[in-house]
């Protein structure tokens, strides 16, 4: 498999999902300006020009990151990254992938954004707030978004909330005790490392 994507943005999920699954993946970036990855026009692989993108070993590709994540965590049940399909705690998981989505994911793109006016930014911080809190009180006392084991709702939720220092989004004591769990774990660590995040 090939797992294509850009640094820092919302495939390390799918990155980290990997090194925690334990399955064997090629790491391909691509150049968000450019579209290029590793000397291709990453157009040929996913027109819709976004990150991530799994190709997988007979060349079909999978691309939107709640899918790429359930995919991953799928092929290997044991790492228990998401519960099994057709019980209510799947339903579960998904709905915090979809809640992350949708959310949580896209309130933070306007602050990214140099054609964003200042008025839309501020909305999507009050935006923020507002998701962010629901978040923590739903974490609780937890240490996952699932209780005490981390799934791929983890990934994806601690990808994001990361964004919050490079643009000013405060995330709270408590998201950020959860943060910084989650990035103290060896395979999340591997995952930053390959990608230029955490400097060895």
């Amino acid at each position: 498999m090939k797992l294509y994507l850009t640094p820092g943005t919302c495939s390390l999920a799918s990155n980290i999902a990997l090194h925690e699954a334990g399955l064997p993946f090629e790491l391909v970036k691509v150049d968000k300006r450019t579209k290029r990855a590793n000397g291709i026009d990453f157009l040929t692989i996913n027109p819709k020009g976004y990150v991530p993108a799994l190709q997988l070993d007979d060349g079909q590709v999978l691309t939107e990151n709640v899918v790429v994540l359930q995919y991953i965590a799928d092929l290997n049940p044991a790492a228990k990254l998401a519960p099994p399909p057709g019980t209510m705690q799947r339903w579960r998981l998904q709905e915090w992938l979809s809640f992350i989505n949708s959310e949580v994911h896209k309130s933070f793109s306007p602050l990214f954004s140099s054609e964003a006016p200042e008025d839309m930014k501020t909305y999507a911080r009050n935006i923020l707030a507002k998701r962010l809190a629901y978040v923590e009180k739903a974490l609780g006392d937890n240490k996952y978004l699932m209780g005490e084991q981390f799934t791929i709702a983890d990934a994806y939720l601690s990808t994001v909330l990361g964004w919050g220092s490079h643009v000013a989004v405060e995330i709270g004591p408590r998201l950020k005790a959860y943060l910084d769990g989650v990035r103290a774990r060896p395979h999340v660590i591997e995952a930053m490392t390959a990608e230029g995040l955490i400097r060895k």
